[in-house]
This record gives structure tokens, sequence and C-alpha cells, in this order.
């Protein structure tokens, strides 16, 4: 997994002067890589490239990095894992490569000199993030794997352009203003997370999915990254040209490319095990893995004290039946309490999926015993899962259809009969949501406030205007596509890169885990996108393609119930165990040392919750995971 940084300036730096500011950079990140550091200095170019390694393939020096090429004419720090490298390695040994070791960082050189980076990129089967410096043509490139499962952030002021798995890099590196984006602000409070390209930093963006950026010349302005691919193309090619065949045909074009994108992501020199909920995702990820194997597979599961939340027996179930070697940790408020005061450090841009509590513990649960994890991610956003998405199809095809002012009558009708109601696993909490989405001007602002955690962010940030965002532009720019496509198409852009996916990178690399996710492999989102919609919804059950292949290995009993998700009682823990803390961060003394957020708005909404608005639970975990970054990094 590793991570990587460095930066490329005009400054007249010494060699010395230069090795010191990337080693300071990837002192930062020693969690990414505990098992090796690198450092690469050209001074008369200015380049630095910084490394922590994680060792998962070619556990020998040979797998040392910062790279160069075999004739050196490039030099690579890479953070991830290209799976299909020992093809790629193959076809360049059978033109005349010659390889000294057996890491995929060699294999990706090679494929650089013999077919240059963005054809050997497009050829590659992975997840990544690297930044490669090549001397003939004194261009550093920087790029990012296809769906975003590898973080990039790229920080530029006039003569600097520095770079880094992570923004505490950015701020170790030899420059680093730190200024907060207001907007960037607005659609976190919105969002629960902050969505690319920008950052919670004014200088600072995240280097989109599937893009290389390539630089010349410091002084300039950042260029425009150039797609190499992109999500959208994929929609709209396999829309295009949709699968024909028989239900039989469907399941079995699926299971063997599943198949396959699980057995590549087993291969490591070191153990592997999987993180497994119990639901369908991680379940058909965990079957397929043990269909795979000669051993049982291993297996971690957290569950909660509080009933409700608890899947894991569940997932003790499952693993019963596949023959897993299981082991199952219960959370308590208690435990959440313990781990709030490191979440800033984890996760050094504000991120408030609450569910990143969890996550990291039952990684840091998986890290006892493997280096390698394969999860369930991706299942929902390629194959439907989400209770919106049914509810939301028929509600958006209401917003298309019915005029506003009818839409708007309606809508205030319902948010009326849903009272103080908001959790949409309640009668009133959907009512209340369905009010909220038919008052809205568009069907991109319709699917934005089904997913807006503050209807209106802005009220708490008095002056800053709120840019459209990419619900809204994805799906108003997505009209040839079927609705259901709309709306899951613009969860994969944004949702699944910038929270899911950034998500369970900070936590598995906070304790040294590698995650890996099959069902993410960019060859099963472009099958996906040909599959029509009845292939993930048929009979008002969501994921059907990928229930039918786990149906195959596990009874239907086991894994078909209604869908929890990775749910936390986050509304129980902020007026229990974690009350005091949000007392703290929501006092008028820490509010007033801000000066711009609406102080007044801010404790009205606390309050509301103390007295029972379950529903403004997640718009208040957003606002107080931001104090606590906030006093962290720029109190």
């Amino acid at each position: 997994m590793c991570g990587l940084t460095g930066f490329f300036t005009a400054a007249d730096r010494t060699r010395d002067t230069m090795t010191a500011a990337v080693e300071r950079m990837t002192a930062t990140i020693v969690h990414r890589g505990p098992d090796d550091a690198g450092t690469f200095v050209e001074e008369n170019a200015g380049v630095a490239l910084g490394f922590r390694r994680l060792a998962i393939v070619d556990l020998s020096p040979l797998g040392h990095q910062p790279m160069d090429s075999a004739s050196g004419r490039f030099t690579m720090a890479f953070n991830g894992e290209f799976y299909n490298h020992a093809d790629l390695r193959a076809q360049l040994a059978a033109a005349g490569a010659t390889f000294r070791g057996t890491s995929d960082t060699e294999t990706i050189l090679a494929g650089f000199e013999a077919w240059g980076i963005k054809a050997t990129i497009e050829r590659c089967v992975g997840m990544f993030a690297f930044g490669v410096w090549d001397r003939e043509r004194r261009e550093l490139t920087l790029g990012r794997d296809r769906l975003g499962k590898k973080p990039l952030f790229v920080y530029a002021e006039p003569g600097l352009v520095s770079f880094g798995s992570e923004l505490k890099t950015l701020r170790a590196g030899p420059a680093f203003a730190a200024e907060l984006d207001r907007t960037a602000l607005v659609e976190y409070l919105r969002y629960l997370y902050v969505p690319a390209p920008r950052s919670i930093y004014r200088n600072v963006i995240k280097l989109p999915p599937g893009t290389l950026l390539t630089l010349r010349d410091p002084r300039a302005p950042l260029p425009a990254p150039e797609p190499y691919w992109s999500m959208a193309d994929v929609a709209t090619r396999g829309t295009r040209d949709l699968f024909d065949g028989s239900d039989d045909e469907a399941i079995a074009a699926f299971e063997t490319l599943l198949t396959d994108a699980v057995a590549i992501r087993m291969v490591a020199d070191v153990p592997v095990g999987a993180l497994l909920s119990g639901g369908i995702d991680s379940s058909a990820v965990v079957a397929l893995m043990q269909s795979v194997s000669a051993r049982p597979v291993k297996t971690y599961t957290i569950g909660f004290e509080e009933r409700a939340y608890d899947e894991a027996h569940h997932a003790e179930a499952v693993a019963r039946h596949i023959g897993t070697d299981h082991t199952t940790l219960r959370l308590t408020g208690a435990d959440a309490l313990a781990l709030v005061p490191r979440l800033p450090d984890w996760f050094d841009e504000p991120l408030a999926d609450p569910s990143q509590l969890p996550t990291y513990l039952v990684c840091q649960l998986a890290r006892r015993e493997v280096i390698v994890a394969l999860t369930g991610d991706g299942g929902d956003e390629l194959l439907a899962g989400y209770n919106r998405y049914l509810i939301g199809r028929r509600l958006l095809g209401a917003v298309a259809r019915v005029p506003r002012p009818l839409r708007a009558a309606v809508g205030a009708v319902a948010g009326l009969a849903g009272g103080r109601g908001g959790d949409l696993r309640s009668r009133a909490g959907r009512i209340r949501k369905a009010g909220q989405v038919l008052r809205a001007p568009s069907v991109g602002a319709a699917y934005r406030s089904l997913l807006s955690a503050w209807q209106d962010p802005g009220e708490l940030v008095p002056g800053q205007p709120e840019p459209p965002g990419p619900f809204i532009e994805t799906i108003e720019r997505s009209s040839h596509l079927s609705m259901l496509g709309r709306i899951m198409l613009a969860d994969q852009v944004s949702y699944l890169p910038d929270d899911l996916l950034a998500k369970i990178d900070r936590a598995s690399m906070a304790v040294s885990l590698e995650s890996r996710a099959p069902i993410l492999d960019h060859r099963v989102a472009e099958l996906c996108w040909r599959m029509p919609d009845r292939f993930k919804i048929r009979d008002g059950q969501t994921k059907w393609l990928l229930r039918q292949v786990l149906h195959r290995r596990v009874p239907r009993s086991l894994v078909d119930r209604p869908k929890m998700g990775f749910s936390v009682p986050i509304s129980a823990w902020l007026r229990g165990p974690l009350k005091g803390w949000g007392d703290d961060l929501l006092s008028p003394a820490s509010l007033g040392r801000l000066g711009f957020l609406d102080a007044p708005a801010c404790r009205a909404a606390w309050d509301g919750l103390q007295a029972g608005q379950e529903y403004r639970a997640p718009a208040m975990w957003a606002l107080l995971v931001f104090l606590d970054w906030h006093a962290k990094w720029l109190g």
C-alpha cells in the first residue's frame, strides 16, 4: 500500500536542503509504510520524491522505492498495487526487457520505457497513485487510479508544486499556506466530505480519479489533469452496448469476472484476510475467496452493543457456513469516545462518515494477523444496493414529470406530515425527506437534497456561496441515462471516491493494513454499466446480479434481509458518551474564536438533537468533526 510524497520547485536549493525537506514530508506518513523509507533528489531539476513502504510483493530490498527504470530514464514512487503486473511482465520480457526483482514497481517502470506512461497505465489493473520523473523530457507526471482508491493531494503556489498521499505531508513541505477554503467547508457540511477536486485548503486539490497531471515548470499555473479513463464515459459506452444475454449468461459473465478480480487480489507475499460485515457485498467476496483458497480465509467483523445496529451475528453465521477462520469485536460508546481525539490525525481533511470509527477498529483487529484485507466496497454503487435508489428513482421521476409549483405544494404538505422525522429508516423520516426532495428545483437538486446532511449549510457559514456541486452537475449532464443510472453515476464519481474510499484508505493505512476492493475492479465496473437496470433492481430487490452469485454459495436465509449498511448509533452516542465532547466544541468561547460560523444556528441544531431530533445527528457529527479538525490543524 505505502505512501508517497514529493515536490517540484523553482527555488535555488541544495541537495541537502531538498533531501531534508522530503524526509520531513515522508516522516509524517510512517504509518502508511513502516517497513522501509526512501528518497530521490535531482538537484538541478528541483525534483524530490519520498516514499514509505509497506512491503506486500517482493519483500526484498529489490522492491525499494523510489525506483529507477532499467535505463535510468524514469524514477518513480508509487502507492498501491498493479494486480496484473505478471501478465505485463511476460509481455515485456518477450519484447526483450530484463528484470532484477519481482516487484510490480519494476514491471511498470519497464512498461513506461516500452510503451510510455499513459499507454502503460491504460494496460494496468490496479489501485495506485504515483509520481514519476522523466529525465529525458524533464517532466514530472502524477497519476491516480481509475476509481480513486488511492489518494493524491497536490499543493501549488508560484514556484512550487508539492504532492502526497495525505495532507499532512504537504504541511511539512518546503512551503505551505494553510488557508481554509470556505466553499469546501460548505460542501463538506452538506455531504459529510469535501468533493474533489477541492480540498479543505484553498491551494490544494485532489487529483481526480483516472487522470494524469504532467508538470514541466513549477512556476506555471497547474495544468488541467488529463483523463485516461472516465466513469461517465464508461456509463455512456455501456448503455450503448447493453448486455443482451439471458439471466444465466449474465450471472455467469459477472461471476467469472468477479472471481478473477478476487483471485488476483489474493496474490501477496504476506498474510491475506477479509473484512466481513455479513451483508451481500462482503459475503460474496469472502465466499469467492474461500472458493479459490486451499485453507480457511481469515475474516473479521465489528459489532455494536446497541442491538439495533449490530450485524455481527449475521457475519458470524455467514462465516460458519463458508468455513472461514472468523474473529468478532464489539464496539461501545466508550470505545467511540476513546477514538474521537485521534480522528483529526487519521483524517487530516475532515470526513464525517460515522462508520469511520468501526472501520478503523475492524482494520486494527485484522492487522493483528494479516497485512492485506479484501473488502466488499463498491457493490452498492455499481449494482444499485442503496435503499435510496429504490426511493430516489420514483421520487426523482416525479420531479422530472410534475410541474414545480404542484411539486412544491405536495412537498410542503409532506414536510409538515413528516414532522421532526429525518431518519430514512422511519416512516416519518421518509415522508420528511420526500417533502424536501419534491420541493427541489431540478432532478439534480432533488437527489442532492436526498443525500444532504444539512439542507442549507450556508446558514452556518453566512455569506459563503455554494456551488452546484457534483450531484447536480453529474445528474444534469447525464440525461441520456435512465433515472437509476443517473443517480448511480453521481454516487460513483463523488460519494464513492471522496467518502467511502477515502474512509477505508485512511482507516486501514492508520494501522498499516492494505485494503483491496475486488468489486471495484475497473473491468467489473465496465461490465456493470453494460448490464440493464433489471440486473441491478428486480422485483423491489437491490443488487440482483450480485445476490445470484452469492446464493450459489450461501443460503438466502443467511443474507437476504433488510439492508442496514455499516450503520453507527451516532445519535445515541452524541446524546450520551460524546455529549461532553460536543458541548466543549460548541461552547460560546470555542465558536467565538472561529468567527466565521453562525454560533446561534450551531447551538440550535445541537439543542434540537439533544431534545430528540435524531435526524440532526449526521449534520451535527459533521460540524463537530470539523471543529475538532480545525482545533488540531488551524487552531
